[in-house]
């Protein structure tokens, strides 16, 4: 019976090591299409994250207070800033880039969501509710936001836009402080990913 128990044990976790490889399949299918099969002689503007790191599984508070596992951020690209909040004058930068580059991806803008993920309990300035108008704001710890995300060696977390897939790992990051002429090749890595997903990924959680 023992020998019988550990041949089934062992049967069950290649069967699920396969069922997950089947549900990773496309997504890893769509970065080996982009990143290996055509790379065209051109260049990719953000940094690839590589080991990919997942979501953390811990509870954030949204802007009113309550409480939600920050795995409800899955099933849609997330373009996320990090930022305390008070928002200086960097941080009005990175949300507005964030909402830039959003909307110039025309009618693939409703695959992504911009996120903004504040890492202290400073008030939110009124002047910026039209600005977040459309955004998913929620209060991370700040100890949470750093074993996740990283800044490039020499810049801080809050200088950077990330790229989160729909499976929830943080996979791109784009350059420290980037600026209109960056955000237009930001654009561009942006294009690439949703049209390499396109056949697995649709608008929506």
């Amino acid at each position: 019976m023992g020998a019988d128990a550990g041949r089934q044990r062992k049967r069950g976790r290649w069967q699920m090591t396969l069922v997950l490889l089947c549900c990773a399949a496309p997504v890893i299918a769509s970065y080996f299409t982009y990143y290996v099969i055509r790379p065209q002689s051109r260049s990719v503007f953000g940094e690839l994250i590589d080991p990919q790191r997942p979501l953390p599984a811990v509870d954030v508070r949204t802007a009113d207070g309550t409480a939600q596992p920050l795995a409800q951020l899955k099933g849609q690209w997330l373009l996320v800033a990090v930022a305390g909040g008070a928002c200086n004058e960097l941080c009005e930068q990175q949300l507005y880039l964030q909402r830039q580059l959003r909307e110039t991806l025309g009618r693939e803008k409703d695959r992504v969501d911009r996120v903004w993920l504040v890492s202290d309990d400073a008030p939110i300035p009124q002047r910026l509710k039209a600005a977040l108008d459309g955004a998913t704001v929620l209060r991370v710890p700040a100890d949470t936001l750093g074993g996740w995300l990283a800044p490039a060696s020499g810049a801080s977390l809050g200088e950077h836009l990330y790229v989160v897939d729909p499976m929830g790992n943080w996979m791109m990051r784009f350059p420290a402080r980037m600026d209109l002429k960056g955000a237009s090749k930001a654009k561009r890595d942006l294009d690439r990913l949703l049209r390499a997903s396109s056949s697995w990924d649709q608008p929506g959680r």
